[in-house]
């Protein structure tokens, strides 16, 4: 199989090495939230997806069926994707949404659907 010219996306190059830069990518993020308490939200459940791709990098050596099994887009696409989650997942280490607030919430806030809102003017 030849391989492709163009990503048919304006501003995405081919990658030349796909399968090496997604590996590096998912092993960077997985390095990240294993920073994290196992019990945070985002560790768990982003843990799940990026051990899963880097499974399927792993198992297909072709581009087009790493692509069709992971379905979220041509591979660069994928490292588009891994390079956001990375910068995410630095970003929330700093955050650490799992600690305590530092001041109660009022009250109500986090109650859904909100009060029914009245306007005035309607």
């Amino acid at each position: 199989m030849a391989s492709k010219v163009t990503t048919g996306l304006t501003g995405l190059a081919v990658s030349s090495h796909p399968h090496h830069t997604l590996g590096a990518l998912y092993g960077k993020i997985l390095r990240a939230l294993a920073k994290m308490p196992q019990e945070a939200s985002y560790r768990k459940y982003t843990e799940k997806v990026v051990q899963n791709r880097l499974k399927a990098v792993e198992v297909h050596k072709d581009v087009t069926a790493l692509e069709k099994d992971i379905a979220c887009g041509q591979v660069e696409e994928l490292i588009v994707q891994a390079e956001n989650e990375l910068i995410l997942a630095r970003k929330v280490l700093g955050w650490k949404p799992w600690e305590a607030l530092v001041k109660p919430p009022p009250p109500k806030q986090w109650n859904w659907p909100p009060a029914k809102i009245v306007d005035p003017k309607i």
